[in-house]
């Protein structure tokens, strides 16, 4: 073996995650000594054969503005227009159908990433930076040092094995997870759903699925195929993903006990599949199937982990190899953009002298909070995805939950602001609390409702209050204008969940004090809109 070199961070992957974070790092302090260990060989192809092409606000913000890769997320990735849901399950007729989406593009901008393109861009700007991007390599060995001791990593290149030691060791490895599996970390959670995904070398363009000029002309421009297009029906979701290369992104995504992964895990059993429940689609695709680029199915995705972050063994996880939810409303950025800065602020402290101990432990919990608030918006919710009225309220919410707090905190730099946190943990342990009751209660009320699909749009840019939750998160705000808007997005979210409960004991044919009386028992004492009942 050659003479083991001294890094401050190794970074084991240089995906996404990892290569982010080595940016990050190297923009915080560029007398880091950085080592990134990526298992493929660079430059990848376009339209990668990876999930998680879509971003949204907390991801793209934390790539354009965070990172300042702003000029590559304009001029070599595609704007995102939005997240459009249709519920067409059985039919061809999406002009015909509840839509869900905005008319227009709204402020604050998110993305569709080729990752191949964007891979290669990243790790190209690593290099530039200073960090040492090792491809085509793999980690033979893996030695983590207790006590704040110094980590050990082997690593063999063309068959030549190189040792390496550093300070801070950071898994960012995907679902190889080296780190967590060598501290047996691994944690399964509630959310038992599986995906299959593919790329066409073409694009699918939904716009010319209907001649009707009315429904064209609903959006300006009248481009829906730059959306993040959902096919909704009970149990799943189809995705169709725009990709800058010219590619065009298809999945299917499902509750596990309601659409079985061996109807749909080969590309022929897929198409069969979507003749029964997205027959458009399905013609689309079998016209392609020459054009067909690969094809993945992954079974029981979702997953946590018993810790994250530790100070005082200085290592950390980040990405898939740590915690992932749910590709619906495509949170992996998001939390890649949070727990990447929680890493950087950490070994930043840490080679300040400072003891972080504790502030990894409580950024630990955040992150765990986080995370478990983002996981009720999927768990035991995919059979309200087939009815219309109830699963569009329950996007608004969600937008209206994720926009007006979680996006909040990391738009205003506020994620490591543990002062402002504690002083507003009232607001955000009430706010996390109504999710929750409010997950629960549109599960209850899609039971009880009748399906009614019609031809209509609830369109996002029409509702005044949510466009400007969208745009207020372009704002600068001071320390104190950021504690108020909390405090008033937490009313805001009062008052939304009354109106939702007056909305759902109106449509209802049964005692609508049943519908309120869940609520009531999942927020307990913490209900505020009393005057509901």
């Amino acid at each position: 073996m050659p003479d083991q070199p001294q890094y401050d961070v190794i970074i084991l992957g240089g995906g996404l995650a990892g290569l982010t974070l080595s940016i990050q790092l190297m923009q915080m302090d560029s007398s880091l000594q950085v080592l990134v260990l990526e298992r493929r060989a660079h430059p990848v192809p376009p339209a990668a054969h990876k999930v998680g092409e879509s971003t949204v606000e907390i991801g793209a913000h934390y790539f354009d503005t965070v990172l300042g890769l702003v000029d590559h997320m304009q001029q070599q990735q595609l704007k995102k227009f939005g997240l459009r849901f249709f519920y067409s399950d059985g039919r061809e007729d999406v002009d015909q159908v509840v839509e869900l989406g905005a008319s227009k593009f709204l402020a604050t901008p998110a993305y569709q990433v080729d990752r191949g393109i964007f891979e290669n861009f990243l790790g190209e700007k690593a290099r530039e930076l200073g960090v040492r991007f090792v491809d085509a390599t793999t980690v033979r060995g893996l030695d983590i040092g207790a006590g704040g001791g110094t980590h050990t990593v082997v690593y063999a290149t063309g068959g030549v094995e190189t040792q390496a030691s550093c300070r801070w060791l950071v898994d960012a490895s995907g679902r190889a997870g080296l780190v967590k599996r060598k501290l047996e970390l691994a944690q399964d959670n509630a959310h038992d759903a599986n995906a299959v995904w593919f790329r066409i070398s073409e694009k699918i363009d939904i716009d010319e699925w209907s001649g009707d000029r009315d429904w064209l002309q609903r959006c300006d421009p009248p481009e829906r195929w730059l959306s993040t297009n959902h096919l909704c029906g009970p149990g799943y979701w189809a995705w169709l993903i725009p990709l800058a290369s010219g590619s065009h992104s298809i999945g299917i995504v499902c509750d596990a006990r309601m659409h079985p992964l061996s109807t749909m895990n080969t590309l022929d059993r897929a198409i069969g599949w979507l003749q029964r429940h997205q027959p458009r689609l399905a013609r689309e695709v079998e016209s392609r199937r020459h054009l067909v680029q690969d094809f993945l199915f992954l079974r029981n995705f979702s997953h946590g982990c018993r810790q994250v972050f530790s100070g005082a063994d200085r290592w950390a996880l980040t990405g898939e190899a740590g915690v992932f939810l749910d590709p619906f409303y495509s949170p992996g950025s998001d939390f890649i953009g949070i727990s990447n800065t929680y890493i950087a602020d950490l070994i930043s402290r840490e080679r300040r002298g400072e003891r972080i101990d504790g502030r990894a432990q409580l950024y630990q919990q955040l992150y765990f909070s986080f995370y478990e608030s983002t996981l009720a918006l999927y768990t035991n919710q995919y059979p309200i995805f087939g009815h219309p009225e109830v699963m569009s309220v329950k996007i608004i919410w969600d937008y209206a939950y994720y926009w007006g707090i979680l996006c909040q905190l990391f738009f205003q730099r506020r994620l490591t602001d543990l002062a402002s946190i504690g002083e507003l943990s009232n607001e955000l342990n009430h706010a996390r609390a109504l999710n929750v009751a409010m997950q629960d209660f549109m599960r209850e009320w899609a039971q009880r409702d009748p399906i009614v699909n019609k031809p209509a749009m609830f369109d996002q840019a029409s509702h005044p209050w949510l466009a400007e939750l969208n745009r207020g998160l372009r704002d600068e705000l001071s320390e104190a204008q950021f504690r108020e808007r909390i405090r008033e997005h937490t009313r805001l979210l009062d008052r939304l969940a009354g109106e939702v409960v007056a909305r759902a004991t109106a449509h209802c044919d049964v005692d609508a004090s049943a519908l309120r009386a869940l609520l009531r028992e999942a927020l307990g004492e913490q209900l505020l809109f009393k005057r509901v009942a």
